[in-house]
């Protein structure tokens, strides 16, 4: 078992470093913060969604915004729309599973705001849902993927393709991602 732990988590170095030395990846996620930066000061949001383990993501990252994540400040306005389940079994007993983030997208989104959208396949049907209402109200989007080419690629402002086709490497990635995007947006915007 201990050999199975060691090559898990491996793997999992193996991934962090690729993304550490792609340069194009890093100048990417500059970008995405960047365009964070100058939503937040602008008065905008970010709506952030995924399913499964990157639902819990989403609500991992908007509570960093919200709360804190090095030291206190001013909340940071971010709406996880994995969160509420009357709007979630609502939606999807009346429009279907597809509609669950892009009923909340029209709610909720205003031009200029970020919609970060999850998803390890870059294929999720309510995700790529939910990109299309983002982009007719003129929401800027953000992609967390996998490498696989994907339905997501194309349709994403800024695209982070995480080097690996296994979800937990996958996730892990995005999750630390997600950690470095708050920690930067929090720093440039209190500093």
């Amino acid at each position: 078992m201990i050999e199975k732990i060691q090559k898990s988590i491996s793997q999992s170095i193996s991934v962090k470093e690729m993304i550490l030395h792609d340069t194009s990846m890093l100048q990417t996620l500059e970008a995405i913060c960047r365009e964070a930066i100058e939503g937040y000061n602008n008065g905008k949001k970010i709506l952030i969604a995924g399913n499964g383990g990157s639902a819990a993501d989403a609500q991992h990252i908007a509570a960093e915004l919200v709360a804190r994540f090095y030291f206190d400040r001013a909340a940071l306005a971010a709406i996880a729309l994995t969160t509420d389940s009357s709007i979630l079994t609502a939606v999807g007993n009346d429009y279907g599973f597809e509609s669950l983030f892009s009923r909340q997208i029209e709610a909720h989104a205003h031009a200029g705001d970020i919609f970060i959208a999850l998803s390890t396949s870059g294929n999720s049907p309510n995700i790529l849902q939910a990109i299309q209402s983002a982009k007719q109200r003129g929401v800027k989007i953000v992609g967390f993927t996998g490498t696989k080419e994907s339905k997501m690629d194309t349709l994403c402002d800024y695209i982070i393709k995480v080097p690996s086709t296994d979800t937990p490497r996958i996730q892990e990635a995005h999750i630390m991602i997600g950690h470095i995007f708050c920690q930067m947006v929090e720093e440039q915007i209190f500093s």
